[in-house]
């Protein structure tokens, strides 16, 4: 039997709902969070700064789907491959894709070389052509952690290979990843992908947990010396999406190990409800004084709370539009509303619902028209309430009635 960790340890580490921490996993730090809704399940030393090795290529893989997605680079652009990242194909000492000088290879191959070969060559290759040079690729590295609010974290070079001031945390990692998986699901393609062949040479996924667990879908290791080894892994079920992050193992298998007890843990201890909001929430409002009679409106996205296995009875859903009409112009992601998680009748989390397009200002004539239509509906409305005002009243004494 394995000696039991320290209490000191366990005391360190934080579970959601203050569980007891389950077990102390052989890591220098680590975090696993519910994708679609950040809670974080469990965490331990997870701003601690460390060298993030190959995990660097998790940005690299966003900036490069990014670009994609802004249609500066297409899946099937040629790109040149420069003699500085032949040299990193032929580094015994480093993971490559096997590139060769002055190839042309696709963007595909080169995102395939990059998330399952963890091809250095690769990196540098997108880099190279993303950035103007490998330099300016890491300025536009260390502006995405900035706009994305990782601030724990600092890149010198597009693979991770060592730097003295290139640093990253697990909680930044969990982001990255929850980002990555928000904006850009097709990214999995890439990372779940067992094994590439490329110049002839088959290369297994460096995630070996993808082999082991059909639950996993990505997403990327690391391992430098002086950190450890590295896991970030994305995993699914029916009922929960996590994102978790082990930093700092002893070798390769233990980073396997760890993570699978983290993710096997999560999956069993926690679940993600999402209840149906369509009944709380009309399809659209009323709208006077437009260019159209009406305007669609949704919650920002459909709300959804992690809560421990056992929970999901506690969980209710109201709803609350602020009014039944508008008035032009309207603009698109207006608030009109919100949807309110309750857990035994205590608010926890609120979405937004807003309006989904734009509602310009009508003619004058419609707008004359509208004016007069809303002033009779308010008028009936007035009515109605001292029509009514004698029966509340009389209504009032009847709960006094002995």
């Amino acid at each position: 039997m394995p000696a039991a960790p320290p209490a000191e340890v366990l005391s360190q580490i934080r579970v959601l709902d203050n569980l007891p921490a389950p077990f102390a996993l052989d890591a220098r730090s680590a975090i696993m969070v519910a994708a679609h809704t950040g809670a974080v399940l469990y965490a331990y030393n997870e701003h601690m700064r460390m060298q993030p090795a190959s995990l660097a290529k998790i940005m690299t893989f966003y900036l490069t789907l990014e670009a994609l997605k802004a249609g500066r680079i297409k899946l099937d652009t040629m790109v040149n491959v420069s003699k500085a990242a032949w040299r990193l194909s032929i580094d015994k000492t480093v993971s490559k894709m096997f590139l060769e000088v002055g190839q042309q290879v696709d963007v595909q191959n080169l995102l395939l070389g990059l998330m399952v070969s963890s091809g250095n060559d690769a990196a540098l290759t997108l880099a190279e052509y993303l950035g103007g040079s490998s330099e300016g690729f890491v300025t536009m590295m260390n502006e995405a952690c900035k706009k994305l609010g990782l601030n724990d974290t600092h890149f010198s070079s597009p693979d991770g290979l060592p730097e003295p001031d290139q640093y990253t945390t697990a909680a930044d990692m969990a982001k990255l990843a929850q980002i990555v998986l928000d904006s850009h699901p097709e990214g999995l393609t890439y990372t779940s992908t067992k094994e590439f062949t490329f110049h002839q040479i088959k290369q297994r996924n460096w995630n070996t947990l993808l082999f082991y667990d059909s639950r996993v879908n990505g997403l990327k290791t690391g391992h430098v010396d002086e950190a450890g080894f590295h896991l970030v892994a994305t995993a699914h079920s029916s009922n929960i999406d996590l994102i978790s992050v082990v930093l700092g193992t002893p070798n390769a298998e233990k980073r396997r190990t760890e993570t699978e007890k983290l993710l096997d843990w999560g999956f069993r201890t926690f679940i993600t409800v999402s209840p149906q909001w369509h009944d709380l929430v009309p399809s659209e409002l009323r709208v006077y004084e437009g260019n159209a009679d009406s305007v669609p409106i949704a919650p920002i996205r459909p709300p959804e709370v992690t809560v421990v296995r056992g929970q999901e009875r506690q969980i209710t859903l109201t709803g609350n539009i602020h009014s039944d009409y508008l008035v032009a112009p309207i603009f698109k992601g207006l608030t009109v509303g919100e949807l309110t998680m309750l857990k035994d009748g205590k608010p926890m989390v609120a979405t937004p619902v807003e309006t989904l397009a734009q509602v310009e200002r009508g003619g004058f004539f419609h707008v004359m028209g509208d004016r007069l239509r809303l002033m009779f509906s308010r008028i009936g409305h007035a009515i109605g309430h001292v029509l009514m005002a004698p029966f509340r009243w009389l209504s009032s004494f009847s709960f006094h009635h002995h």
